[in-house]
């Protein structure tokens, strides 16, 4: 069938003639449109025809789908596959119809595939292949057959009600899965009809017979007998109409064989041909089927005539017993009845050896122990039977054996029990002993089989030693009264005759002669080595020995004697006075002098940090170009002669050496750095003097920031870094330090401990790029106070009015407030004398009420 689109596609085609002149026709547009589209099938065609159809033949069933138009060519119809067989079937050429020319049987064929196609003479297919599907139509017209004429079952007393014990089969030859094949099953008699009409029951559909209820009482209470049934199959399900058929059932009651087995015993290892028969089970009733489980699952199996087998040896130490089931089913795998049950017991053989327990780590046992302490309990396993002559097992030592000449052994071993126990002979800490005993089983019988055991025992130490020292006197010891804290003054060593490293931890302390704490000691827990350490100061004023006794113990309980006169040790110190060598007020002294003063020049003075201190004899050490000279005793550093060779700029560095006078033994030495300068051709410009600054006497550690000039004063211009220098007043270098803190800033401090106190003017040199100015910096020294800064007078602050003006304040505002009270005072008498003035029938009246 060609579909509509193609039919209006070909509407819009040209009629434009061929090449042969001819005018191309709308169904030459079909056939050419079919050419260019050969993926435009038709679709398949389904017809029905009824079965054994009756009527006049022949039947026109359906018009085909043929193309629309004059379209030359006939109609071919043929079979399948392109095979010419086309049965009975036709095509009207004029009409299209597809004809059936006689009756048709389903259960001959069902269906018939066929195909149109349109073909010109010479059998080019112009149109087609059209698919076309015939379907004949079932009708009721096979009757159902039982598959067997006559059935005959014998039914077993005992079998459960609803258990099958039959299945009945039979067939229908209409189509299946439609009412015509759908067959259902009735009892249609029972003979006899006692002890009850319906003492079996039918399962429709499935045709399924099985004892009713009231059958199974009945039947387990009567006799053996027999029963027929007659019984019907139909089809068409449940509707009335239908074919049926009919057969009977022979049922044969018989006794039922189903009673239960005694147990088996079956012996380990059993040397047998497999499988083995063991026992027998028989179900009287018919189509039977024998199903056995084993619990635990077991080498056992049952054949279809109920024999049961064992399939291989047993193992008694795997599986002493297992419980067998029996199961009479029928095909459907439901029992018929109760299962039967079957004991299988292994019996036991001599076949499993000793098993020692594992070795395991080592028993201890304390030294000194006494005898018939339990040491062990050793039991060996024979996995035979429990109780038999099997597993009886009995012991024997082996090792250690009893030394030669004594009855006396180390251990004691029971032969039944396998119970080991200390015997006479000591041991010692630190032994390692092999136990080995023997394990024989058929309590000890001969042809039994033995295991060696092995067990380690070890003999533990226990803390009977005491510690002690390996020297009891140390000393004496010498120690300088300066002698830093945590210096270690003396090593001291402890022994511990035990082996166990728990018991030989040591505790240490200093039992006597340091009642302050000066010393201490100090250890590792696991070392026999304590040191004794100084953790204060000594003084020999104070106390100029120490005799220090020091004690040890165990950490651990001390088992037996307490410890002996090795646990203590007496270190004897003694202390050295030590006198401090002078100190003196700088760590090192700066001068800056130009290279043109003069010989006699007072440049500086050493002195000590404490005035009260012992007085010092000062020297020079090394003046190479002997510039400079000191006198002994007061410290003052002097030109010793015209600086000639000097340069400005160049550093000259001496050391000068003071000593005690009254130990020369003491002494201190310090490097002094005299810096030259050029020598001024004129007087320097000044600066303007930097504000007044405060310091304190006695010199604290505080001082005065000096500033370079600002860039209004640099004359040379360029940035390089300012130097600093005290003016060469011998007096100034003698009272003050200045030292440099940076390239634009240097720091003013006291040199001397002690300064007069009073305003100080202090001329400083500063000097960039060849430029020198000379910066008066103002300093106010006074007395420091307990908080280390000067004390001030205190005046009158700033804005806080005194006692007298106070005064005049506080009498000059009660003065207004009174004036005030007065002018009050007087305004209301005259209001008042007013009103007592005015005449009475001034008064205004009181209004009525």
């Amino acid at each position: 069938m060609v579909p509509a689109w193609l039919w209006l596609l070909c509407l819009y085609f040209p009629q434009v003639p061929s090449s042969h002149g001819r005018k191309i026709e709308p169904g030459d547009k079909v056939r050419t449109l079919l050419q260019a589209f050969p993926e435009a099938q038709p679709t398949e065609l389904y017809v029905e025809v009824p079965e054994n159809y009756g009527g006049n033949f022949p039947l026109y069933l359906t018009k085909l789908p043929l193309p629309r138009g004059e379209a030359e060519g006939q109609i071919v119809l043929s079979g399948n596959l392109g095979m010419a067989a086309k049965g009975p079937f036709a095509v009207d050429q004029e009409s299209g119809f597809l004809l059936v020319t006689k009756p048709l049987d389903r259960e001959e064929q069902a269906e018939y595939q066929l195909q149109v196609t349109l073909e010109t003479e010479d059998g080019r297919v112009l149109w087609g292949p059209q698919p076309v599907l015939v379907h004949v139509k079932d009708e009721n017209d096979q009757v159902p057959h039982f598959s067997q004429a006559i059935y005959r079952i014998q039914l077993s007393q005992g079998t459960r009600p609803g258990i099958p014990f039959l299945f009945l089969e039979a067939s229908d030859r209409d189509e299946p899965g439609t009412a015509n094949s759908d067959l259902r099953f009735h009892i249609l008699n029972q003979a006899p009809a006692k002890p009850s009409p319906d003492m079996f029951q039918l399962e429709p559909q499935l045709g399924a017979l099985a004892l009713s209820l009231k059958g199974s009482t009945s039947l387990d209470q009567a006799l053996e007998g027999s029963y027929q049934l007659l019984v019907q199959v139909k089809d068409m399900g449940d509707q009335a109409s239908g074919h049926q058929a009919t057969a009977t059932i022979d049922v044969s009651v018989v006794e039922s064989t189903w009673v239960p087995l005694d147990p088996v015993h079956l012996a380990e290892n059993l040397k047998v041909l497999y499988p083995h028969h063991i026992a027998q089970v028989h179900w009287s009733g018919g189509n039977v089927h024998y199903h056995l489980e084993s619990q635990p699952p077991g080498p056992f199996d049952v054949d279809a005539e109920g024999k049961l087998y064992v399939t291989r040896e047993l193992d008694r130490e795997a599986w002493a017993e297992y419980l067998l089931q029996v199961r009479a089913q029928n095909t459907r795998g439901e029992d018929y009845t109760e299962p039967l049950e079957l004991q299988v017991v292994v019996m036991d053989e001599n076949d499993n050896v000793p098993v020692c327990p594992p070795r395991g780590t080592p028993i201890s046992i304390p030294e000194f122990s006494l005898p018939g302490t339990k040491v062990t309990n050793l039991l060996a396993e024979d996995m035979d039977a429990p109780g038999s002559p099997n597993s009886h097992v009995v012991y024997q030592l082996l090792s250690p054996e009893p030394e030669e000449g004594t009855e006396r052994s180390a251990f004691k071993l029971d032969s039944t029990s396998g119970s080991v126990t200390l015997g006479a002979l000591p041991l010692h800490a630190g032994q390692n002993i092999l136990l080995q005993v023997l394990a024989v089983d058929l309590g000890g019988a001969e042809g039994g089989f033995s295991s060696t055991c092995e067990v380690s025992v070890t003999i533990t130490d226990i803390n009977d030693h005491a510690p002690e020292f390996t020297t009891s006197q140390i000393g004496p010891i010498s120690l300088p009264e300066d002698t830093e804290p945590g210096t270690l003054v003396a090593t001291l060593v402890a022994t511990d005759a035990d082996l166990e490293p728990a018991f030989r931890l040591m505790d240490f302390a200093i039992e006597a002669g340091d009642v302050d704490g000066t010393f201490g000691l100090a250890w590792e827990p696991d070392s026999g080595h304590v040191q004794l350490r100084l953790l204060k100061n000594l003084s020999y004023e104070a106390a100029p020995s120490h005799m220090l006794l020091v004690v040890v113990r165990s950490v651990a309980e001390l088992v037996g004697p307490g410890p002996g006169p090795g646990a203590t040790a007496t270190v004897t110190l003694l202390v050295e006075r030590v006198t401090p060598p002078p100190k003196l007020d700088q760590e090192s002294y700066e001068a800056n002098v130009p290279v043109s003063t003069p010989a006699g020049s007072l440049l500086l003075t050493i002195q000590p940090s404490d005035p009260m201190s012992s007085p010092l004899r000062f020297s020079l050490v090394n003046d190479s170009e002997g510039w400079l000279c000191i006198k002994e005793v007061s410290g003052e550093v002097h030109t010793a002669r015209p600086l000639r060779g000097a340069q400005p700029g160049d550093m000259y560095t001496v050391l000068v050496e003071a000593r005690d006078a009254d130990e020369p033994t003491l002494s201190t030495s310090v490097t002094v750095v005299i810096h030259f300068l050029k020598s001024p051709s004129a007087p320097l410009p000044t600066l303007a003097p930097v504000p007044t600054r405060h310091l304190c006497t006695p010199r604290q550690n505080h001082g005065v920031v000096v500033s370079g000039p600002s860039e209004d004063f640099d004359q040379a211009g360029g940035h390089s870094s300012y130097s600093f220098a005290l003016g060469p007043n011998p007096t100034v270098q003698r009272d003050w330090r200045l030292q440099a803190l940076n390239g634009s800033h240097a720091y003013l401090a006291l040199a001397l401990h002690w300064v007069e106190p009073r305003e100080h003017v202090v001329p400083v040199v500063v000097s960039r790029n060849g430029q020198m100015w000379q910066l008066p910096v103002r300093v106010i020294v006074c007395r420091c106070n307990v908080e280390r800064e000067c004390m001030r007078k205190v005046g009158r602050m700033k804005g806080m009015p005194t006692k007298l003006s106070a005064l005049g304040i506080l009498m000059s505002t009660l003065m207004a407030i009174g004036i005030f009270l007065i002018l009050i005072f007087t305004h209301l008498t005259l209001s008042r004398k007013k009103d007592l003035d005015q005449p009475v029938d001034s008064v205004p009246l009181k209004a009525e009420v």
